[in-house]
């Protein structure tokens, strides 16, 4: 791509604008039009009339249904942005600027749209198969590059699946890997915490909506994943989790475990069929067990266990008072799960079959099952023994996760796991089960001490799989598609797309020195590798790979529009602010976009998250490496979520347990997280699991109107209504009292404690102030019910000169249609970051769906006078690059993953558009999967 390397070139002269490219062949287009005719009807009104009259005259015109409405599952990516953009434009030709070509939907508005109506959620029944069923366990690399989540493991059979753990990113590895999520069956949780399962509500999520039925799966862990669907219930519908079940004493009571004879202590059996049996040993930490021989019956979300003894009430009791009383607390509990498969039977002997009188037929099958039958010839049976050779135990594979060094004192008393253990005397060898595998998702500074390495022995010659702590992980990403483009971008423009921040080599140092095993227990322990596969036999596959083509020729035609420096850049340095894109996709991860989340980095001040999608986190240490992500993290101002939808939020408890471990030793205060009230549910329900170590406050607290208010009466005693004025509690005109939009504000929500609004607001004053901001407001826009954009709106300065240089100020629509609200806020703005999630010849899919299209995103922009318009949220039908037309583009760009935005390049930002488009024109060729296997 040698001709790429011009815009390096043009992006080094930005101080000398008037230097046109070599190949500029058009001059600059004419002026968008404005957002205007947005907001006309049959009679177009003056361009000087107020958006809000004009919004509020067409808005009641649109409570029809939308007619025509493609749906998502129906619709492909069109060939060409011209044919997109034409085929929009005869639409509006031939209907005109209609209400309904041009509106809302107001029951998705309202949270009544039939489409996000709720499903009856069915099982999955597959007939299994035992008789030549292949299988294989394999490990799912999720986080294994930035360390961010746990591993999880996948258990494959031909008719069934199941994983253990979902991290956040689980997805995103297996859309990148080609592992179906939809054969997933049962999802099994080592622990219940952000590490395992911050990837289970998305993934639930994507179940749910798969097909015209949608889908559920069995979901077990301990018994604190009670807490876990609590929270969820908040956002996913409840089909999704009546399948969820849990194991072992109830978390927050006393720790009192009853005698049951003939069984293993803490040994539950979720899974018994014919092609596996999945047991269950609860692992404790050592000061909250209470007795080694002693077990508490299950407490369940719904059914009960499969092999799970219920004991008598008054032994229990009996017990309670005789043993001292420790508490679980949520988090204790962790799980050692057992996978044992059938015995692999002889092979058959159809000779032997033929001499006791069988003909070939049905009756085969029923002798390889293990079921006797009457001889075709002969008056006997014909037994499995009689025709098959000697069997040979099935495969056994252990999943072990010991989080700290207190659960590893218990782990090795756990009297569960005895018959697993290989012992060297021939006597006790035929009593013992032949482990073949043991896969340890502990931390390396458990699995390194000499304790754990001296337990792992107990096991013989089993294989140990050592998952997530292979240096070779961490060099080379998981993600390889996204990255992959994140190179070529980066070689494009390093200013908007700087190298990744991957491990430093003095980090990889170091990390190789802790996760050095020491060579007395190395000869039987393998490092996991990413989609490392155990195999049972010696097949080995080893994926190719295509590499990528380079275009060669390419037509470059920058935009070189001049515009006006706004004023607020005047001295502006590369030290004030940067935006970060972490997620420029929506609904669900793909392979090159990760979901919404924005980071504003303030550099020395500090730091501001707008939305906080799934992977949120990985995202960032992709971005500023291990060691500077954390940093980050421990920077937070405040997090800012613009509505429930999941994929705006759902990373947001790992990020909040990220800060809270980082800062357990050092004085702070509880991060602020400002959002819709529906967020504050969430919240509060998983904070019963694990304390994030937050302050919740209401968007609608932090409207422009609320804030004025509030610094009226900042030294008065105010009540939460006195922080809202009569005429704008319901958010803006647009949703006053009476209205026909007036439900979209008071959706159900939990309450907010009036107490506490003023304080946080006055708090959150005192951050922005010293954060260099001078507010963070948001407003209501058009998606969903509680849905907001924000404004962050930097403080005035002072130049060397003693002149005043008004503050930068930055927008963020969320998820929306246009709407005058949105018009307003963005007055006058030096970046909006804007939605543009469907391409222009999809209006009427955006009206269904309440977003914007890329036109209507640019016009908004246009019509408040936004100095750049990034575009971002992309549907992922739009993998690498969206559809867009560039007659109106010229000071807008097409946001990418780890795109970071300096305000000192702010005035270059449209001219990397056409390169985009270039650098994009080709498909990329898809690389083979690499997988690695190893034998066991």
């Amino acid at each position: 791509m040698p001709q790429i390397s011009n815009l390096r070139l043009l992006i080094s002269s930005a101080n000398h604008p008037r230097i046109l490219s070599p190949l500029t062949l058009k001059p600059p287009p004419p002026p968008p039009p404005s957002l205007s005719h947005l907001f006309r009807l049959k009679h177009p009104f003056s361009h000087t009339q107020n958006p809000r009259f004009l919004f509020a005259a067409f808005s009641s015109s649109y409570s029809r249904k939308p007619r025509n409405i493609e749906q998502p599952s129906s619709l492909g990516r069109r060939n060409s942005s011209s044919k997109a953009d034409n085929k929009g434009k005869m639409a509006m030709e031939e209907k005109g600027p209609t209400a309904e070509s041009l509106g809302f939907n107001k029951r998705r508005a309202e949270g009544k749209d039939k489409n996000d109506g709720k499903k009856n959620l069915q099982l999955k029944v597959r007939k299994l198969n035992p008789v030549n069923t292949i299988s294989y366990v394999q490990i799912l690399g999720t986080g294994m590059d930035t360390q961010d989540t746990a591993p999880s493991v996948l258990l494959f059979f031909d008719k069934q699946r199941f994983i253990f753990n979902a991290g956040e990113g689980l997805q995103r590895f297996c859309t990148e890997h080609k592992i179906k999520l939809s054969k997933i069956d049962h999802i099994f949780l080592s622990r219940v915490c952000s590490e395992t399962a911050g990837g289970l509500p998305g993934l639930l999520l994507t179940l749910a909506g798969m097909g015209e039925e949608g889908m559920s799966v069995n979901l077990w862990g301990p018994s604190d994943l009670k807490y876990l669907v609590d929270a969820m219930k908040s956002f996913i519908p409840n089909a999704a989790m009546v399948h969820a079940r849990s194991f072992g004493p109830t978390v927050g009571s006393v720790d009192v475990s009853t005698a049951s004879s003939g069984t293993s202590d803490d040994l539950y059996v979720p899974i018994n069929d014919e092609v596996v049996k999945i047991s269950a040993v609860l692992l404790r930490p050592r000061y909250s067990k209470v007795s080694d021989t002693t077990k508490e019956g299950s407490s369940e979300l719904d059914d009960p266990l499969v092999g799970v003894n219920h004991l008598a009430e008054n032994l229990l009791v009996r017990r309670m008072h005789s043993t001292a009383e420790f508490a679980l607390k949520p988090g204790d509990l962790s799980v050692v799960y057992i996978c044992e498969l059938p015995e692999i039977k002889g092979k058959f002997d159809p000779k032997k079959a033929a001499a006791l009188g069988l003909r070939p037929g049905p009756k085969y099958r029923e002798l390889q099952l293990g079921n006797s039958v009457q001889s075709d010839r002969q008056d006997i049976m014909v037994h499995p023994s009689d025709v098959l050779g000697p069997s040979v135990p099935g495969p056994i594979v252990l999943v072990v996760d010991c989080p700290t060094p207190s659960h590893l004192q218990e782990l090795s008393s756990i009297h569960s796991l005895t018959p697993y253990y290989s012992y060297p005397s021939e006597e006790s060898k035929e009593m013992c089960k032949k482990v073949d595998c043991v896969i340890h998702l502990s931390s390396a500074s458990v699995t390194c001490s000499t304790e754990y390495q001296q337990w792992m022995s107990r096991f013989g010659e089993a294989q140990h799989i050592m998952a997530g702590h292979q240096p070779k992980n961490i060099e080379i990403p998981i993600l390889k598609s996204s990255a992959r483009i994140a190179s070529r971008l980066n070689y494009l423009c390093p200013q908007f797309f700087p190298a990744p921040g991957f491990w430093s080599l003095p980090q990889l140092k170091r990390l190789s020195s802790v996760s050095k095993i020491p060579s007395e227990f190395s000869s039987c322990q393998v490092t996991a590798e990413n989609l490392l596969k155990m195999l049972h036999g010696n097949n080995v596959t080893n994926g190719g790979s295509a590499t990528m083509q380079a275009n060669k020729v390419m037509i470059e035609e920058p935009w070189l529009h001049e515009t006006a420096l706004p004023s607020c850049l005047e001295g502006v340095t590369r030290e004030d602010v940067e935006i970060v894109l972490l997620g420029t996709g929506s609904s669900q991860p793909s392979k090159y976009r990760n979901v919404s989340s924005i980071f504003v980095n303030l550099f020395s001040k500090g730091s501001i998250l707008l939305d906080c999608g799934e992977g949120t986190l990985g995202q960032l240490k992709r971005r500023f490496g291990i060691e500077g992500a954390d940093e980050a993290v421990k920077d937070l101002r405040c997090i800012w979520i613009s509505h429930i939808h999941a994929d705006h939020h759902t990373g947001l408890a790992r990020i909040l347990a990220l800060r809270r471990d980082l800062l357990n030793e050092t004085p702070h205060e509880p991060l602020i997280v400002v959002g819709p009230r529906q967020l504050k549910r969430f919240l509060d329900a998983y904070q019963k699991l694990e304390d994030l170590d937050m302050q919740f406050l209401d968007c609608r607290h932090t409207t422009e109107a609320s804030l004025k208010t509030f610094e009226s009466n900042e030294d008065k005693d105010v009540s939460e209504s006195a922080c809202v004025p009569s005429d704008q509690k319901n958010g803006s005109t647009l949703f006053a009292k009476g209205s026909r939009m007036e439900s979209y504000w008071k959706r159900p929500g939990s309450p907010v404690d009036s107490a506490a609004v003023f304080p946080l607001l006055k708090t959150l004053k005192e951050i922005l102030r010293d954060a260099g901001l001078e507010a963070l407001i948001s407003f209501p826009v058009i998606h969903c019910p509680q849905a907001y954009g924000a404004v962050l709106k930097a403080a005035d300065r002072t130049n060397s000169t003693g002149k005043k240089i008004p503050g930068w100020k930055i927008v963020y629509s969320g998820d929306t249609r246009p709407c005058p609200e949105l018009v307003e806020a963005s007055r006058g703005a030096t970046v909006l970051i804007h939605e543009a999630t469907f391409e222009d010849g999809m209006v009427e899919e955006a009206i269904a769906r309440n977003h914007s299209t890329t036109q209507e995103a640019i016009e908004v922009g246009d019509s408040a006078g936004a100095y750049r318009i990034i575009l971002t949220h992309f549907s992922q039908r739009y993998p690498k690059i969206p559809v867009f037309d560039e007659t109106h583009m010229h000071k807008t760009c097409i946001a990418f993953d780890m795109m970071s935005v300096n305000l000192a390049d702010l005035p270059m930002l449209p001219r990397v558009l056409p390169y985009l488009k270039l650098l994009f024109r080709d498909e990329m060729i898809a690389d083979d999967i690499d997988v690695a296997t190893v034998a066991i």
